[in-house]
């Protein structure tokens, strides 16, 4: 990407992995209109870029589940910036519960903020992108894309989606010159489950994966940048996450087979 092109549009940047992108786009010298529910928290992530290195910083606090509300700020943030060379959907939920304990509300919810709200901004750019026929969307999705663990429906389901939409619009915006990276981590130390609503058990093993993890975001951060903007179209990490890639890919059979011996050897545990 150009030096001279480095205007960013970076949703749920206000901690975990959106700070981290920030903070690696700030210190290479990139304005940042950057996003997140909490206006506290955003405001004191504005700073943090700011003394990285951001050329200039404009805030936008609001849920990208909102359309309206992200509507205004897209607009806002073109008019602020005269354009979108990067856009990072970033901003997403963690939740969990088996099919027939997560309520329908909750579905709803999670579907709204973790696949809708990165509709929301690819759709609210697309025409900018278009006119500039050039650019670059990184859409973050989530391991759980394609390992399909049980407990996780609703999660798995949105992230499958945001994959499934990335590639798509990585075919239809081909001939625009604009790239599609969708992000596929396994679980890393981040705040992702910090507006869960299902069960209690299920955000308790969910919290207890993340903080077993030695993977922190500011790794997984630097391994997104560096790949998405050399154009590669997919991103699995870490390492484990890829061998798990593969193996559901290559021995379908055998990755079933582990995945029900572990579904009744949990099973028996909790019966």
């Amino acid at each position: 990407m150009e030096r001279s092109k480095k205007r960013v549009f970076l949703t749920g940047a206000a901690s975990g992995l959106g700070l981290e992108l920030g903070l690696i786009l700030a210190s290479q010298g990139w304005s940042l209109g950057i996003t997140d529910i909490r206006q506290d928290v955003l405001a004191e992530a504005a700073r943090k870029f700011e003394s990285a290195g951001a050329a200039n910083v404009m805030t936008y606090s609001f849920d990208v589940s909102d359309r309206p509300a992200y509507e205004e700020a897209a607009v806002a943030f073109l008019e602020w910036a005269g354009g979108i060379d990067l856009l990072i959907n970033n901003a997403g939920v963690g939740d969990g519960g088996d099919f027939s304990d997560y309520k329908l509300d909750d579905w709803e919810w999670l579907m709204q903020v973790n696949f809708l709200g990165v509709v929301y901004g690819c759709k609210l750019f697309i025409d900018t992108f278009q006119k500039q026929k050039s650019g670059l969307i990184i859409n973050i999705s989530s391991a759980a894309a394609f390992a399909n663990g049980p407990g996780m429906s609703a999660y798995n389901a949105s992230k499958a989606a945001v994959r499934s939409l990335s590639e798509t619009l990585s075919y239809e915006l081909l001939p625009y010159n604009i790239g599609v990276c969708v992000v596929m981590p396994t679980f890393f130390k981040t705040d992702v489950m910090q507006y869960a609503r299902g069960p209690a058990a299920a955000q308790h093993f969910a919290k207890k994966m993340i903080d077993r993890s030695e993977l922190e975001a500011s790794t997984v951060a630097k391994e997104i940048l560096e790949k998405a903007l050399a154009g590669k179209a997919e991103i699995i990490l870490p390492t484990s996450a890829r061998k798990l890639y593969r193996i559901k890919r290559y021995f379908p059979a055998l990755f079933r087979r582990k995945a029900k011996e572990a579904v009744w050897k949990n099973f028996q545990k909790r019966s």
